[in-house]
């Protein structure tokens, strides 16, 4: 090609070739964000062939061994069909709040699609989300604590490593909860190869069952696994109370789609998740048909003894990950449920610059780990905490399928009858599965159900306190536009520069501006009355981040709105001013902060035990100068004290 015709090329690109390179660019992306995927969204759903398949197996003594096998595969198949592949990824994941999924996203969807913050609807979000935690807890103890079981299974090793166990267990979880600090970001990368090799594992030991007993496939059929309610209804609801066990990660799956999106889910569950998970149950089911002994531990049998150490390794791979995966989603929830002032502000931070949604908050973090621990010392081995497995995660998606009825009805505009049809079958498989679970209650589901409560009556304590609070400090203040006009009739000392006075409501005087006027007698030049308002979409787009309006000559009206997902930083927000007319320069701003104290009374609006509750999540929440990421040698604090 010659000069001029390459300097042509140059400056007018074929469009084919540049529409071709965009393609094979998105394809690109497509197959990283499955491969992501893989690692993150499916890693708890993928650690359970560790011990779903072995406690199923354990409720059908005094049965035929053929009957056991063949039921508790086909239950197990059905319920990743209808639970994982249709509710989940042909229904839910449609039901996204601008991209994001998870409890609180549906929460603040149906909230935003009925035009106003009702009760109901936020009395399940927070039950779903305080549930979340409740069997969280749950997933990296015995995950890990499986994997670790398995070296007892080792060819050399045998009982004399028992005692070990735990102490392992509990050493590789704290080494996982002190790294969080440091964030995912350089090890992340890794999730996606390691789970991929770990499926590919787990589908090649189980073909290897299957050829030597290729009867198992008939355990498809659903006959068999009615055949066990049929044989014994208190069995099969035991045995389907333990198969559970093998969608405990499907909520991911909707949780997720913000960081992956739809379409990479969905193709990682179709082409690698669903069909290796389920060659592996059929593997370990085709494992006891030819050995029944093998139903007290099929999945670390089915491992041939000259791979047994390297498939160890990748199971500990594989728990560690599923767990990273659980903690980063506690992070998560708890960063929505803060925005969404559902829980007290917690000191959040940021792991890395460029990847969203990487975030540490140390409180949970700490909390996490105290109850992990806890949870193997008072449990001890995974078969004790497979039965504190599952009732709180069923609870979880029945709230999801009843908050899907509201947004069917109210956003997505469907007839009643057909909001019913698309909703009833779900809630119904929930609800068995949900009644199945009960049996578990005394064996240790208590612990769960028990935190989740907890954390309901702190969420329930700090959004209804909030409110009253708010309610009181707007009767006792004065009214903005009042304050307004008598500085008008009588004008303070002004000064240069630019005052912010942070407020939750803007109708009203800050108390900060107050005392400032009451103690210190003067009135900045500009002075901003700066309202941080959260709305029901996840993310905020810059040119609809302020909404400014000027009051008079010396006040401006300013609201500075976030999405449930982003995290506040009034610094970046408030340099989009001058662009709205509004000059700003951080070294010439002071910002006001008015910090309450909060005494208790008898015979107020919550009873006594519940202030001093409210009272403690106050004092112990963040500081909203690290919370908004103002500069602390820009600060002004002026406090005052509210009776509630």
């Amino acid at each position: 090609m010659s000069l001029p015709n390459v300097v042509s090329a140059v400056a007018h690109p074929d469009p084919t070739s540049t529409s071709t390179a965009q393609g094979e660019r998105r394809r690109s992306s497509f197959w990283l964000l499955t491969l992501g995927s893989v690692g993150v969204v499916f890693g708890d759903i993928g650690t359970s062939p560790l011990y779903a398949m072995r406690e199923a197996l354990a409720h059908t003594t005094g049965i035929p061994v053929s009957m056991a096998a063949m039921g508790v595969v086909s239950l197990v198949f059905w319920a990743l069909i209808l639970v994982v592949t249709i509710k989940y990824l042909v229904v839910v994941l449609r039901a996204d709040n601008k991209g994001e999924g998870g409890t609180l996203a549906m929460m603040a969807l149906a909230q935003h699609a009925m035009g106003r913050r009702t009760g109901l609807v936020f009395l399940l979000g927070v039950i779903g989300a305080a549930l979340f935690y409740g069997d969280g807890l749950i997933t990296p103890a015995i995950s890990v604590l499986s994997a670790a079981e398995g070296v007892v299974d080792a060819p050399g090793v045998g009982e004399a490593f028992r005692p070990f166990v735990l102490p392992t267990a509990a050493a590789i979880l704290v080494a996982l909860f002190m790294v969080q600090s440091r964030g995912t970001a350089s090890v992340g990368r890794f999730f996606g190869p390691i789970t991929l090799v770990w499926f590919l594992v787990l589908a090649a030991m189980g073909l290897s069952q299957i050829l030597r007993e290729p009867s198992i496939l008939l355990g498809l059929n659903p006959i068999h696994g009615l055949n066990l309610f049929a044989h014994n209804w208190l069995l099969g609801a035991a045995v389907l109370g333990s198969v559970f066990l093998v969608v405990t990660g499907a909520e991911a799956l909707y949780a997720d789609i913000g960081h992956f999106g739809k379409g990479p889910i969905r193709t990682a569950w179709l082409a690698v998740a669903f069909p290796c998970l389920m060659i592996n149950y059929l593997g370990q089911g085709a494992l006891v048909l030819h050995d029944p002994t093998a139903a007290a531990n099929p999945f670390f049998r089915m491992i041939p003894s000259f791979a047994y150490w390297p498939v160890l390794a990748l199971t500990t791979a594989a728990t560690v990950i599923a767990s990273q995966a659980v903690i980063t989603g506690a992070f998560s929830v708890t960063q929505q449920a803060v925005q969404l002032n559902i829980l007290p502000r917690m000191n959040i931070r940021r792991t890395s610059e460029t990847v969203a949604g990487q975030i540490y908050v140390p409180a949970i973090n700490t909390l996490l780990m105290v109850g992990v621990l806890a949870l193997l010392l008072m449990f001890r081995n995974s078969s004790n905490l497979a039965a504190a497995y599952g009732i709180a995660i069923t609870a979880t998606m029945v709230i999801t399928v009843l908050l899907l009825f509201i947004i069917a009805r109210r956003s997505w505009r469907w007839p009643l009858i057909g909001a019913v049809a698309l909703c009833a079958p779900f809630l119904l498989v929930d609800l068995v599965f949900l009644g199945a679970n009960t049996f578990k209650f005394v064996q240790g589901g208590w612990f769960p159900v028990a935190l989740g409560a907890g954390l309901i009556l702190i969420m329930w304590t700090w959004s209804h306190g909030t409110r009253i609070l708010a309610e009181k400090t707007r009767r006792d203040s004065v009214p903005l536009a009042d304050l307004i006009e008598t500085l008008r009739a009588r004008p303070p000392h002004r000064t240069e520069g630019t005052a912010i006075f942070l407020t939750s409501d803007p109708e009203i005087a800050p108390v900060a501006l107050t005392h400032n006027l009451k103690h210190n007698r003067v009135l900045h030049q500009r002075n901003i009355i700066l309202t941080a308002k959260t709305e029901d979409l996840p993310y905020v787009a810059d040119a609809e981040r302020l909404e400014l309006r000027r009051l008079n000559e010396a006040f401006w009206a300013l609201t500075v709105r976030y999405g449930f997902m982003e995290a506040p930083d009034l610094p970046r927000a408030l340099g989009l001013c001058p662009t709205r007319g509004l000059p700003f320069n951080l070294m010439a701003t002071s910002f006001f902060v008015g910090r309450r104290t909060v005494v208790a009374t008898p015979g107020g609006a919550m009873p006594l035990w519940q202030d001093k509750l409210f009272i403690f999540l106050m004092r112990n929440a963040a500081n909203p100068i690290d919370y908004f990421r103002i500069p602390p040698g820009r600060v002004v604090e002026m406090g005052a004290q509210v009776v509630v």
